[in-house]
């Protein structure tokens, strides 16, 4: 077993969102891919108000049990996925809160996406993502995996994946892996 830690992140809040069954999919296959041990942060779960930390967050100095419960998460991980749907041509506000919170637990760490939506499939967040993620040392890496209409992959409270989404995890994984032990060094 790999002792490289992923993050998915459930990026998206809404009661009946998306969101839940393609992360359900996407964590099943990363398990099934075995080049990581795989965590789930439910940001519908996490529960993080809008930014309420008195310091900033580069200082660590988190007084909040949310925040300070968040920062293990996100520490613990050496790699990272983030499910995110599209809102209004860009990134969901429950998602940027999140990264916003943190500084240090980001850095050198590669991240990708699994961005879904209608006819775009939710690359223009993706792309509001990756501003995000590079300030914060956050490495996006370019395989991700992007789903057009979602909806009609949708079968009974289920994502149905076609055989390009599969293949497109199966890269975004691999990829994730190589630079996950690159940047090792860094983050030790």
């Amino acid at each position: 077993m790999s002792d490289l830690n992923l993050l998915v992140v459930v990026a998206s809040t809404r009661p009946g969102r998306a969101g839940l069954p393609v992360s359900q999919w996407f964590v099943d296959a990363a398990k099934a891919h075995g080049g990581f041990q795989v965590t789930v942060a439910d940001l519908a779960e996490e529960n993080l108000p809008l930014l309420d930390e008195p310091h900033h967050p580069r200082l660590s100095r988190y007084e909040h049990d949310h925040t300070k419960r968040w920062s293990e998460k996100v520490a613990a991980a050496d790699a990272i996925v983030f499910v995110i749907p599209e809102y209004n041509f860009s990134l969901g506000a429950a998602v940027k809160n999140a990264l916003d919170y943190l500084h240090h637990e980001w850095r050198y760490k590669p991240a990708s996406v699994v961005s879904y939506g209608g006819v775009s499939a939710g690359t223009r967040s993706a792309m509001a993502l990756h501003a995000a993620a590079y300030a914060l040392n956050l490495f996006t890496i370019g395989q991700q995996v992007n789903i057009p209409f979602v909806h009609s992959h949708l079968v009974d409270g289920r994502f149905d994946p076609s055989e390009t989404t599969e293949a497109a995890a199966t890269a975004m994984l691999d990829e994730l892996v190589k630079v996950a032990e690159a940047l090792k060094p860094l983050r030790g």
